[in-house]
């Protein structure tokens, strides 16, 4: 009986373990989904075509909700339903050249004119707190007005400091000393410029100066400790920053109390959630939201993500994330591939930026976070706003066309021409001036007549090697040498 039982036990055994035909076909195809995306992510200019592909779904996406969100107020209040679309559109196409002048651009120009386009930037900051030059939009006086066009300068100092810190990592690196050596330059420049940006009373670009700065901490591989307390020095300034000011303290109590005074401190918050709620799964259908009709203000803006979850529903709105996090990848992806230290902190640095400042758009517009005023990267409408994140997007399409296996691609006699016409070939910096192979030099042959040193120790090796070896003779008693051949003679 014990037998039987054991038997059915390892009947029932190779029953259990034995795959059905169901389970082989679903390992197999899972197999052959990671073979495809493997061999799909292991071409050469992988990372560079997707992330511009990624570029111009997130271009045309923030143009056709532009439109959208911003068609009934621009009708009401400016007369044509098309009066913010056009100058967004304009912007978009001045983006696109810049995202295209950044990749053809060399390494080297980028290095060389960061300390410049530093400088620029302070000037720039500095002539906004001029009263007279500087101008005060929602409370920030952040703002240039020059005739009908106006910009921001604190985002040209974002780009010129995440340009001007990535070159001073990467200078630390390729000299082979200590990155700690260059924390005091780069802490003084990032704390003077997050003072100037206080200054202007604008809390969004103080809160993306301090990820800029948290991110050249981190990909930098500055020391732990460092990086906590820098975290908390930023942290307890933002916090000070937002209660020292009265609509920010505001924003703060609402936050903590989302269901108190739904029409005067939460109502921004309260329409945004009422927008998504009316999305569902699939949406209301494009253009047809409800919320864009003066229910929620600045729908165009920084609430836009509502407009898309209301318009495209959920799978609209997911489909904006997993853009973002495809941007995500490919921008760390491309970090880790690059061999230039000064590309690999740039795509690092300028990533984090773009998905943290997505990241905490979407979450304060779900209710996650407290309002900030950051925009939605590539969706939200603003001129700078586009201008500036095209740039930083040209800049890690900059380090993903010079990754090792993409120049030898480009290099080679089967690159895709389109690519090379556009974006030219890649280009790090003036060809070095080719180096001569240096010319081996044999040594000279000993001169045994000649005195020195060489050829006494010459002589007293030989003579030691004769000592040393048995001198043999032949039957003559003459010393074995070499015979001599007779001569032929002729009879």
């Amino acid at each position: 009986m014990s037998s039987g039982r054991n038997g059915s036990t390892d009947e029932s055994a190779r029953t259990r373990s034995a795959p059905t035909s169901d389970e082989t076909e679903g390992s197999s195809s899972g197999r052959g989904l990671r073979l495809w995306f493997d061999s799909w992510a292991a071409r050469p200019l992988h990372d560079f075509q997707t992330l511009v592909g990624v570029t111009l779904l997130l271009v045309v996406l923030g143009l056709m909700m532009v439109l959208s969100s911003s068609s009934v107020e621009s009708l009401l209040s400016l007369g044509s339903p098309y009066a913010r679309f056009v100058p967004q559109l304009l912007y978009a196409v001045v983006g696109l050249a810049i995202f295209v002048a950044v990749v053809r651009l060399p390494t080297t120009v980028l290095r060389r004119g960061a300390p410049w386009f530093l400088g620029f930037a302070f000037a720039l900051l500095i002539l906004v707190l001029i009263p007279g030059i500087g101008s005060e939009v929602y409370g920030a006086q952040s703002w240039i007005f020059i005739g009908s066009v106006s910009f921001q300068p604190s985002e040209v100092a974002k780009v010129a400091l995440v340009i001007w810190t990535a070159h001073m990592v990467a200078t630390a690196a390729e000299r082979r000393v200590d990155v700690h050596r260059v924390l005091r330059p780069i802490g003084a420049v990032s704390f003077t410029v997050l003072a100037m940006v206080v200054l202007q009373r604008d809390l969004g670009t103080a809160v993306t100066i301090a990820i800029i700065v948290m991110a050249v901490l981190w990909f930098g591989r500055f020391h732990a400790r460092i990086v906590a307390a820098m975290a908390a020095v930023g942290v307890l300034g933002i916090a000070l920053f937002t209660a020292t000011v009265g609509y920010r303290s505001d924003r703060i109590r609402a936050f903590l109390n989302p269901d108190a005074d739904p029409q005067g401190i939460n109502y921004q918050a309260t329409q945004a959630r009422y927008a998504l709620a009316n999305g569902g799964l699939f949406g209301q259908g494009l253009g047809q939201s409800n919320s864009k009709w003066s229910y929620l203000p600045q729908a165009y803006n920084d609430f836009i993500f509502a407009i898309i979850g209301e318009e495209l529903g959920a799978v609209g709105a997911l489909l904006v994330i997993g853009l973002f996090a495809a941007v995500l990848w490919v921008g760390l992806r491309v970090a880790l591939r690059s061999t230039d230290p000064f590309l690999r902190m740039l795509s690092a640095v300028a990533t984090m930026w773009i998905v943290l400042q997505a990241f905490i758009n979407i979450a304060y517009v779900v209710g996650l976070l407290p309002v900030t005023g950051l925009q939605l990267p590539l969706i939200s409408a603003g001129g700078t706003s586009m201008l500036t994140t095209l740039l930083m997007f040209g800049l890690i399409a900059h380090a993903a066309y010079r990754e090792p296996e993409a120049r030898v691609s480009l290099d080679s006699s089967t690159s895709p021409r389109l690519v090379t016409r556009i974006f030219g070939r890649p280009r790090v910096g003036a060809a070095p001036r080719p180096v001569r192979a240096p010319k081996i030099r044999r040594p000279a042959r000993p001169d045994p007549t000649a005195r020195g040193t060489h050829s006494a120790e010459s002589r007293t090796a030989r003579q030691a090697r004769g000592r040393a070896e048995p001198r043999t003779t032949d039957t003559t008693g003459r010393p074995a040498g070499r015979r001599r051949t007779p001569k032929p003679t002729s009879r």
